[in-house]
């Protein structure tokens, strides 16, 4: 089909949706209340519209008051018989699907409900809504003309009791129309090769003669790949291979510490980056803007929203807000209530609103990985962005990292430890590290309390990682593919620790 064709057909569909963007982006509270007693009306019946009695509910304020807040341990029981088989527990309709999600290295995995509700009206939407905006914001795209480069997870699919369990990625590649294998490259065989490393060398041979017009996946995993490409086929940058690339669709793990790599090569400024916001629980937010670090909060998806502000977050002080009640600048606990029967659930992210006309907001970090050992509170985006900024002023390059607090003992006070591996390490670790400490202070005012005078913290302590070291600990840990992350900060010495042994 000739591209203006494939062009017009996109425009025709993107005014379609754009009216019921305009809807949410208009009327934000009217859209997520309509959406939340429909979802209450919907799930009535069910044993957990029985138990809270769905019926009964007229306003949020009730929704608010009867239903607890929960994490995954607290609903797991009820997963496990879905997943044996069992109907109408917390959705009315049968769950066919189980996106099997661990989010770091914990051995125990997660399986997430996922209906045909949530595929259909949140997962495949969401990725209709990422090409319109950018195909809106790109009217001279060429993005039809070739294919996309796509990267997921690493698990085919398992089937027992009449369901099916595995990577998210893995349950859209089976359920994709046929029209979209055309469109994307590598092809489902190979995307759904369980081994890892064989994988990937499948995934080189088969793309570097394919037109690929964008690619998407996260950033660490696909930089491994693209990495192996260059050097298969010795080429300096990916327009020697693939000359019509536009876009890199992202998500999964910050950017930060990867766009200069990126840029390196993929050294055009008219490339564009974008990101996504989704996890095996819902697709929540899209970059609508060329050159935006900011995300629009999509409100009809089929996902209601509530928030905790994260100084209260675990305290008996504990509130959980309604989108309408939301701060700008102020960093929040994500609880959704879902099309596929997850009710007021903790996804365990962190999100800070940058704006709420519309409501656009940044992923700050997890509930679990910060680092709070001395009231620091030390979350992800401060760590992104300073490494980010020392990393420009010293020309180093970051591969991955973790930190861990060092405890007091007796007199001794504590510090931050901190393991990077670098792709290209500063000529001196001790302005890196100096730069380092003093670009967190400038972000965080606690941790600069705490800093002060070596008060309470000591300066950080910076360990150089050995080549491949977060790869073979993944591979160690059989964590090797695309929605498998090293976890960044923790208030615990688990991962260090391991990982300074597997270092030495």
């Amino acid at each position: 089909m000739p591209i203006p064709i494939v062009n017009s057909i996109a425009s025709w569909f993107l005014k379609k949706r754009f009216h019921q963007i305009e809807l949410f982006l208009k009327y934000p509270q009217d859209v997520q209340n309509e959406l939340l007693f429909s979802l209450l009306k919907y799930a009535k019946d069910t044993e957990v519209g029985k138990q809270y009695d769905f019926a009964s509910i007229k306003t949020y304020e009730e929704f608010n008051q009867r239903l607890p807040v929960v994490n995954y341990e607290d609903v797991q029981s009820q997963i496990e018989r879905s997943r044996l088989g069992e109907q109408n527990i917390f959705w009315p309709k049968s769950i066919k699907w189980f996106a099997k999600s661990s989010g770091t290295t914990n051995a125990k995995s997660k399986f997430i409900p996922v209906s045909t509700e949530s595929l259909e009206d949140c997962h495949y939407a969401a990725s209709k809504d990422l090409l319109c905006m950018y195909l809106n914001n790109n009217p001279e795209s060429q993005l039809f003309t070739g294919k996309s480069l796509r990267l997921g997870g690493s698990k085919e699919l398992y089937k027992e009791n009449g369901t099916a369990f595995g990577d998210l990625s893995a349950i859209l590649i089976d359920n994709m129309p046929f029209w979209a294998e055309f469109s994307s490259t590598p092809s489902s065989k190979v995307s759904l090769m369980s081994e890892w490393e064989t994988k990937m060398q499948a995934i080189v041979d088969e793309t570097i003669n394919e037109n690929v017009t964008s690619l998407a996946g996260v950033p660490s995993w696909m930089l491994v790949l693209l990495n192996n490409v260059l050097d298969k086929t010795g080429k300096d940058n990916l327009f020697d291979i693939w000359p019509n690339l536009e876009v890199y669709f992202h998500g999964g793990v910050s950017f930060n510490p990867y766009i200069e790599q990126y840029r390196s090569i993929l050294p055009k400024k008219t490339f564009k980056f974008y990101e996504i916001y989704n996890a095996s629980e819902g697709f929540f937010a899209i970059q609508d803007q060329n050159y935006s670090g900011d995300l629009l909060l999509m409100l009809d998806y089929g996902i209601f929203y509530e928030f905790i502000p994260m100084n209260t977050y675990g305290t008996s002080e504990q509130k959980v807000i309604p989108l309408s009640e939301v701060k700008i600048n102020t960093n929040y606990a994500v609880i959704i209530t879902t099309n596929a029967g997850l009710w007021r659930y903790k996804i365990g992210d962190t999100v800070r609103f940058v704006s709420i006309d519309p409501y656009r907001i940044k992923v700050s970090g997890r509930t679990k990985h910060h680092i709070n050992a001395f009231g620091e509170e030390l979350i992800i985006e401060n760590a992104e962005d300073a490494l980010k900024k020392v990393c420009k002023r010293t020309g180093a390059e970051i591969v991955d990292y973790t930190a861990a607090p060092i405890f007091m003992k007796g007199k001794e006070k504590g510090a931050h430890e901190w393991l990077i591996e670098f792709k290209t390490p500063p000529n001196d670790f001790n302005y890196f590290s100096e730069l380092f400490d003093n670009a967190l202070k400038s972000l965080n005012s606690d941790y600069e309390a705490k800093r002060y005078n070596n008060m309470t913290l000591n300066k950080p302590k910076i360990h150089q990682a050995r080549h491949n070291l977060f790869y073979d600990w993944l591979k160690q840990n059989d964590k090797l593919g695309g929605q498998h992350k090293v976890p960044r900060l923790s208030n615990t010495r688990n991962y260090i620790d391991e990982l300074l042994n597997l270092n030495s």
